[in-house]
C-alpha cells in the first residue's frame, strides 16, 4: 500500500495533495467528513488547449486546491478552503501565492468560509483536523 510520505516524496504541489487525500482515504473511519473533501482542477493541465477548455467551462484562475463543503462545529464558517503550497515557496512573494489567489482567499473569508494557505501536506492535514474539531 502507497503511504502518504511515499507520494510526498516528489516534493511536489501534486504529489503533496494527493499524500493529504490519501492520509484521509487511510483514516475514512476516524474522520468521516473527509468523505467530502475535494480538489479544484486547477494547475493539472497537460496542455494549454486543456485548460482553455476548463475556462470555457467555468474554471476561475486563483480558486483554492481543496475544499471541505462541511460546516464547522460552532458554525462560524460554512466550510473550509486551503491553498496547498510546498515548503519551499513560503519564502517566495506573497507566500508563493498569486494576485488571483490571495483575491479568492479574501472574498472566501468575507462570505464565512476558513480559507487558509498550508504548506505541505501534514500542515493541511493538521488544518482539516482541527477544523472538524472547531
Amino acid at each position: 500500500m502507497i503511504t502518504p510520505e511515499q507520494l510526498a516524496a516528489s516534493g511536489t504541489e501534486h504529489g503533496n495533495q494527493a499524500a493529504l487525500f490519501c492520509f484521509f482515504q487511510i483514516h475514512a473511519a476516524e474522520y468521516p467528513l473527509t468523505k467530502w473533501l475535494y480538489s479544484s482542477s486547477n494547475g493539472f493541465f497537460s496542455t494549454s488547449g486543456q485548460k482553455g477548455k476548463e475556462k470555457a467551462a467555468g474554471l476561475k484562475n486563483g480558486v483554492p486546491d481543496i475544499c471541505l463543503p462541511i460546516p464547522s462545529l460552532g458554525c462560524t464558517y460554512h466550510g473550509l478552503y486551503i491553498e496547498l503550497k510546498i515548503e519551499t515557496r513560503r519564502k517566495q512573494k506573497n507566500g508563493g501565492c498569486s494576485d488571483e489567489q490571495l483575491e479568492w482567499i479574501a472574498f472566501l473569508r468575507q462570505q464565512y468560509y476558513k480559507a487558509v494557505v498550508c504548506y505541505g501536506w501534514e500542515s493541511a492535514r493538521d488544518e482539516i483536523i482541527k477544523y472538524l474539531e472547531e
